[in-house]
């Protein structure tokens, strides 16, 4: 099959935007628990009238401050109960929200908010608050700062004062204080100002050139994708009493949906900012269904069988792996009509339920049934292993510019091993050349001020360029089968552009070529190259035999700090999940003759991968 589409299941009206849910579930449920926000270690219940008073006390403060509809609002945080309450304060305002990592680097900080023109800011801690203070004679058109974890400042007309007066950023609360006066009538045609094909976002996404390009996404591209996605999957999003606890950041596109999603369906959402207190605030929380990258699974995966080693349980464990990734194999088998689980398997597998596998499930809360899995690929044997235990894991495959999910697995029809077939409403094709193309109301419109990097990505029919390769089952399941472009994804889900990183580190005299890696791996790596030319006078100056390889030095601390110096200045470019965790000094180079190099000095990446992989697996091992 080369082409396969499904039509849209709801149709989005012209005049809908992300902000109209917030006002409408506060009038027709307004006791409806909404959110939960963690509160000194306790959930505390926030209903739907609470979340609408401090969305529109934000909105009116930012009206007052002079946000216009149209503008760009930086947002700079980890993943908390504020990120929620200002991203629709910003719709509500009629602005679009800038999401920034808040691991991001200055570097990042200042070409984001710059190519932006963002007038405001909201940094969630005083050392981001620090990162844009140190750009702000760069930034021409920021106006305001504001901070979550806020200094003391409060009462009418803090907010501006501050600004003014170069004070410390003010807290939100200043910030709705100042908006005290502004008039319902005035709060409610800002809200009612967007229509569907207005921006609501840019998210910027990594680029080869080593510029983030800024993403632009609609209201109606959120809106198609969070409530086709409902409709096709209601064991999930429609399940009365659902809850989902948000850790991934919510700067990406995946976690965004994810909250949106939980907004517009009565999904009770919370947050948890800090991966250390995951599983902790997974066993309080209790969630029904799960957002995550297949890192995670692997981790707890991994975690699970550590636990039991450590136990003198090991080969129990092992047995029970076994028997979960078997029983879930039958029921595939079963769903073909040849047969399912036999009487031995489950009776083995009841016996593993009690002693293995309601462990597992309690150590995500208990309740989970399903998770969604995207970002890179997950793996047969865990979405088996997984389903076996009881948590039903659906993978699904997209991007920033396909407003995340394009295609992902149904609870109803779940095949592991795939992506899924297509979002309602959106539709794939494969090209002559294996790339995987797709178009809908889920496809972005446009990269920001970027109209050259527009025309890549989207053919003149409206088709988009994913950059990778895959195949069609003949349900119109999709496999992606390798990558096109260059861009690296870590099995966290974090998408890392390598030729910047490796730019700066052929900038060092002492390198050659670096090839950075990590595609599916838990962290990015490097191998680099010594400079021939440069290497004798090296040694030379520090003692080291005039024989010696670079291989043969590998382990000298002197050739390796000279190494990590060139490593960490590349890395100061990059957010710390981008950075380069370990590198590998490598014998030879990578040459025209060898055929590591192209003609025009590129790196052949699929060639060096293969002639050094036993270097590569060195890194990771």
């Amino acid at each position: 099959m080369r082409q396969h589409s499904i039509p849209a299941l709801v149709q989005i009206p012209d005049s809908a935007n992300l902000a109209e849910v917030v006002s409408r579930r506060a009038a027709d449920h307004p006791q409806q628990v909404a959110l939960r926000r963690n509160t000194a270690g306790t959930w505390q219940d926030v209903t739907a009238s609470e979340f609408r008073d401090e969305v529109t006390a934000l909105a009116k403060g930012l009206i007052v401050a002079g946000i216009a509809p149209g503008d760009r609002v930086g947002l700079m945080s980890r993943t908390r109960y504020e990120w929620t309450v200002l991203d629709y304060a910003i719709w509500t305002a009629g602005a679009v929200c800038v999401p920034v990592y808040e691991t991001s680097s200055a570097e990042q900080v200042e070409w984001i908010m710059s190519d932006s023109g963002a007038k405001a800011v909201f940094v969630e801690t005083a050392a981001h608050e620090a990162i844009v203070a140190g750009l702000r004679d760069r930034l021409s058109a920021l106006e305001h700062v504001w901070r979550i974890e806020g200094p003391p400042v409060s009462g009418p007309g803090a907010a501006q004062a501050a600004g003014e007066t170069g004070d410390k950023a003010p807290s939100l609360e200043a910030l709705a204080a100042d908006g005290a006066s502004v008039a319902a009538d005035v709060l409610n045609e800002r809200a009612s100002a967007a229509n569907a094909a207005d921006l609501a976002t840019i998210i910027y996404t990594s680029g080869t050139t080593g510029r983030p390009k800024g993403c632009e996404l609609t209201h109606r591209n959120l809106l198609s994708e969070v409530r086709n996605a409902s409709a096709a999957a209601p064991e999930i999003f429609s399940a009365r009493g659902g809850s989902t606890l948000l850790f991934l950041p919510l700067a990406h596109v995946l976690a965004r949906v994810i909250q949106v999603g939980c907004i517009e369906d009565g999904i009770i959402l919370g947050h948890s900012p800090d991966v250390t207190d995951l599983l902790p605030d997974l066993g309080s929380f209790r969630p029904t269904f799960l957002l995550a990258v297949p890192r995670v699974f692997e981790k707890v995966y991994n975690g699970a069988e550590q636990r039991a080693v450590s136990e003198g349980k090991g080969a129990i464990f092992r047995r029970a792996a076994r028997t979960a990734i078997a029983y879930s194999q039958a029921l595939d088998s079963r769903a073909r009509g040849d047969g399912g689980p036999g009487p031995g398997l489950r009776i083995a597998h009841a016996v593993f339920d009690r002693l293995v596998y309601t462990k597992l499930r309690a150590a995500v809360g208990g309740q989970v049934q399903y998770a969604v899995s995207g970002g890179s690929a997950l793996g047969e044997r865990l979405g088996h292993f997984f389903r076996g235990v009881g948590i039903t894991i659906l993978e699904g495959y997209g991007l920033t510019e396909t407003t995340a999910a394009a295609t992902v697995n149904r609870p109803s029809n779940n095949k592991i091993g795939t992506v899924g077939p297509p979002v309602p409403g959106d539709a794939l094709k494969i090209a002559d050349d294996g790339e995987v193309l797709i178009k809908g109301p889920t496809v972005f419109t446009s990269y920001w001020g970027n109209s050259a990097s527009t025309a890549e990505a989207l053919t003149e029919d409206g088709w988009m360029r994913t950059g990778d390769l895959g195949e069609l089952d003949d349900e119109g399941y999709l496999r992606i089968t390798g990558r096109k472009k260059e861009i690296i994804v870590t099995a966290g889900g974090k998408n890392v552009a390598p030729a910047p990183l490796e730019d700066r580190i052929r900038a060092h005299f002492l390198v050659s070529q670096s090839m950075v890696i990590g595609d599916g791996k838990p962290y990015v790596a490097a191998l680099v190259t010594i400079d021939e030319e440069a290497f004798p006078a090296w040694k030379a100056k520090h003692n080291k035999a005039a024989d010696a390889t670079a291989a043969g030095l590998s382990n000298d601390p002197d050739l390796v700090a000279e190494i990590q110096a060139a490593v960490d200045d590349a890395n100061t470019m990059v957010s710390r999940a981008e950075s380069i965790r370990r590198f590998r000094i490598v014998d030879g180079d990578f040459t025209q003759e060898n055929g590591q190099l192209t003609p025009s000095l590129k790196v052949r990446r699929n060639v060096v991968a293969k002639d050094r992989a036993a270097d590569i697996e060195a890194l990771y091992s």
